[in-house]
């Protein structure tokens, strides 16, 4: 993982009165119960879960399927067989949202995160018959029971497992999408489950890791959510902590933890900061909320202000080799041409909310501002090659030119021509994050049928694979791929990856009753 853009001196800076609304918005989560819908022992097949579950013994390797992702609490009931238990049993337990994940040995583990995220569980039983609630909350579709040591003298017997599954979200009230293709309700079935397991108190990224709130993540998750779930309540809860909680000189963190305590983390992240903007209006757009507007405005006036400083003489976003951007993952992409982009449409969508409260001198400088924002941009234009350049290297990636036909500096038969040209070029998306912006982009030039094909290649890859919610990171071309450099610590139920569910509903509508 990149070294994060951590602020020196940080400290946070906590506006009461926000925390208070954000609190006051905080949702009930709603409970299910699940339980496992096959067994395996040692190995074996698969076999329906309603069939008898051998004795276990030392040694004894059992795995669930509970058919699809979960996320909460798990309770197991034991009792034994054979003669009276003369010693405890000592069990490892393992939680996997993909089986790669069960079993995964720490000392085996090379990732660049953390192992501390692997989900697994050492316990020892001393008491039988019992029940063993575990007070931590997983994510996962699978749980591997392994019986690491045991007295010869008696077997171990599963009676009963499922767990408490938690979520904000209540699924039943969603409704279908309008359409006959099998293939688009798949997708949006996926993207559905995918948002709800990240719902919880906050929008999370993911419900397995990092079980936090990244302003990316929120970004695309409420977009989603306003055509599905349509807990705008959620939204304005986040919009208010983000506000609430911010970082040295006003800037809103990339990412909140809301558990022990309310805290905004030390990373800043120009894009995601700016995207408190998109988020702002989108919400507005949504709502018509004008309190909340008014409220939070400031707020997003602020970002652009911080960004600003970050421009050189000529109104372009200045190059650094740290990781002062997201935009995607991805070994050597240069950041500064999306980053650009980025801030054209922050200003766009700025001025126009200052056009909505009334602020029409403020209106007018940024108007000017994006203006003087995009003739900077055109100076990363190739126009030989007729394809933006980005950093010191002239560096051209498909992230610079999706950014760039996002925030419409082109004419439009230019930006179409430059979409259909992006299968030659380098640098392609490794995330369902940037691959939700290219479906974006080639909406926007009316590119429609060519984008529902590659959400149907791309996110259809996933459910080939067996899955029922959207990964972290995906390259279909390098399945290996893992920007942490192991594939077991991913999360394989991320916020960032639901969109199918909103593009569908967008041009697609919702069924009628």
């Amino acid at each position: 993982m990149a070294s994060t853009n951590s602020l020196p001196g940080f400290q946070m800076t906590v506006n009461p009165v926000f925390i208070e609304k954000a609190q006051e918005l905080k949702p009930l989560l709603r409970e299910t119960m699940a339980s496992p819908m096959r067994i395996s022992l040692d190995g074996g097949e698969w076999q329906a879960a309603g069939e008898s579950i051998p004795s276990l013994h030392e040694g004894s390797v059992l795995r669930l399927d509970f058919g699809h992702h979960v996320t909460g609490y798990v309770r197991f009931s034991f009792d034994t067989e054979g003669s009276p238990p003369d010693a405890p049993a000592l069990l490892e337990l393992s939680f996997g949202e993909k089986e790669l994940e069960l079993g995964a040995q720490l000392e085996n583990y090379k990732g660049n995160l953390t192992a501390s995220w692997l989900q697994q569980e050492r316990i020892h039983v001393d008491e039988f018959p019992c029940t063993i609630k575990l007070p931590r909350r997983y994510a996962f579709r699978y749980v591997e029971i392994k019986i690491l040591a045991i007295s010869p003298k008696y077997q171990l017997v599963l009676q009963n497992v499922d767990t408490r599954c938690v979520s904000s979200a209540d699924i039943l009230q969603v409704k279908a999408p309008d359409t006959q293709d099998t293939e688009l309700c798949q997708l949006d079935k996926a993207g559905i489950w995918t948002l709800h397991e990240c719902m919880q108190d906050v929008f999370e990224d993911g419900p397995k890791r990092d079980r936090r709130m990244w302003l990316g993540d929120l970004y695309l998750q409420a977009k989603t959510n306003y055509l599905t779930f349509g807990n705008t309540d959620l939204v304005k809860r986040c919009l208010y902590l983000f506000a609430g909680l911010r970082q040295n000189e006003g800037r809103v963190g990339a990412t909140l933890f809301v558990r022990p305590r309310l805290q905004v983390d030390d990373i800043y992240l120009f894009d995601y900061a700016l995207f408190f903007i998109f988020t702002l209006y989108d919400y507005y757009k949504y709502t018509g909320d004008e309190e909340t507007l008014q409220e939070l405005y400031a707020t997003a006036q602020r970002q652009v202000e911080i960004a600003s400083e970050r421009l050189d003489e000529h109104g372009l976003v200045k190059d650094s080799a740290d990781w002062w951007c997201f935009i995607d993952w991805g070994e050597g992409l240069n950041k500064q041409c999306s980053a650009q982009a980025v801030f054209i449409l922050a200003l766009e969508k700025l001025s126009w909310l200052a056009e909505v409260l009334g602020r029409n001198e403020e209106k007018q400088g940024f108007f000017t501002r994006m203006e003087k924002a995009k003739r900077a941009i055109m100076r990363l234009y190739d126009k030989d090659k007729k394809v933006f350049r980005s950093g010191e290297a002239g560096q051209v990636s498909w992230h610079s030119q999706i950014w760039a036909v996002l925030a419409g500096v082109l004419p439009e038969e230019e930006a179409r021509r430059l979409l259909l040209q992006l299968d030659r070029l380098p640098f392609k998306p490794q995330t369902p994050f940037m691959h939700h912006f290219y479906l974006e982009a080639l909406c926007k030039c009316r590119f429609q049928d060519k984008a529902f094909a590659h959400m149907k290649a791309y996110w259809g890859a996933m459910l080939q694979e067996g899955a029922d919610t959207y990964y972290e990171s995906f390259n279909p071309d390098a399945r290996d791929f893992s920007p942490y450099g192991a594939k077991e610590i991913e999360s394989y139920c991320h916020a960032w990856s639901c969109t199918p569910a909103y593009f569908i509903r967008k041009y697609c509508g919702v069924a009628v009753e």
